[in-house]
């Protein structure tokens, strides 16, 4: 790859409009009947598969729905959404629970209190009490996978001191799908708004700017139609996590954008449910 790609991708200097570079509707045809299709898809699993449901704390969220295999689990995957910690649930995305589920994970799908009610420093509290929970109902490795916002999120959760120790050390694997791992660039948005993203938490939020655990293995995955600044986002921390100790990976799965890139997770045979139980 060039040098160069991250601003010439558009053609144009989409490096000064950090709205612009941020937005993934706008580039993707049918993105309603996609986000439709979610529904569909996650309403369905969710009628076929009973989930026992963890409530942490005394609010609507955060919640954790945990779906257990046919047989004795293998261990625990838990799942974290995105949209830019303002929007969705773990329910809205109960689809991707499928794939693991189909190779005997018991899967926990997150939902965390969304901004501009939380601020991103809280929802990683609450994502941290949520796989804390989760992990006291399955015994077995921890896998983690979250996509755009939870990509920061499943991140944050083995950087140094956010998970007791006896959870943290379960985590075998962890799979960010399009994360954000330097949030510095989102505080020049417009959704900074409602995100209320300071100076002093985007650098003590960013994963890229943060030490991970001894021993953390850690998956950056993108779709290589992504916008130019995802992919950026996806090799910077696989690249600054390498020379800290971490075993990474980047990947970037040809002909996938933001929002199709994450339907490896709903096959057992998928690529990203091979990825993650790698």
């Amino acid at each position: 790859m060039r040098i160069t790609d991250w601003a010439t991708d558009r053609g144009t200097d989409w490096g000064t409009d950090w709205d612009d570079a941020y937005a993934n509707g706008a580039y993707i045809d049918g993105v309603d009947e996609i986000v439709a299709g979610w529904a569909r898809r996650s309403d369905g699993l969710r009628a076929a598969q009973v989930a026992e449901v963890l409530q942490i704390g005394t609010g609507e969220r955060p919640v954790v729905d945990l779906y257990r295999p046919d047989g004795p689990a293998q261990g625990l995957s838990v799942i974290v959404h995105g949209g830019y910690w303002m929007a969705f649930s773990g329910r809205d995305f109960a689809h991707l629970a499928a794939g693991p589920l189909g190779r005997g994970q018991a899967v926990a799908m997150v939902s965390y209190t969304l901004a501009p009610e939380a601020s991103i420093s809280q929802i990683t509290r609450e994502v941290a009490a949520a796989v804390t929970a989760a992990a006291g109902c399955v015994d077995g490795p921890i896998r983690l996978a979250g996509h755009s916002a939870g990509g920061h999120l499943v991140t944050r959760m083995i950087c140094e001191g956010v998970l007791p120790d006896e959870v943290a050390e379960r985590i075998v694997h962890v799979m960010s799908i399009s994360g954000l791992h330097d949030l510095r660039p989102l505080r020049q948005t417009a959704m900074n708004h409602t995100l209320g993203l300071t100076e002093t938490e985007a650098i003590s939020e960013s994963p890229a700017l943060l030490n991970p655990r001894a021993g953390a293995r850690v998956s950056c995955v993108v779709g290589a139609d992504e916008r130019p600044e995802f992919r950026r986002q996806n090799a910077l921390l696989a690249n600054i996590w390498h020379g800290l100790g971490a075993e990474t990976s980047a990947v970037e799965l040809a002909g996938e954008h933001h929002f199709s890139v994450i339907a490896g997770l709903e096959h057992p045979d998928g690529h990203l449910t091979e990825i993650l139980l790698t």
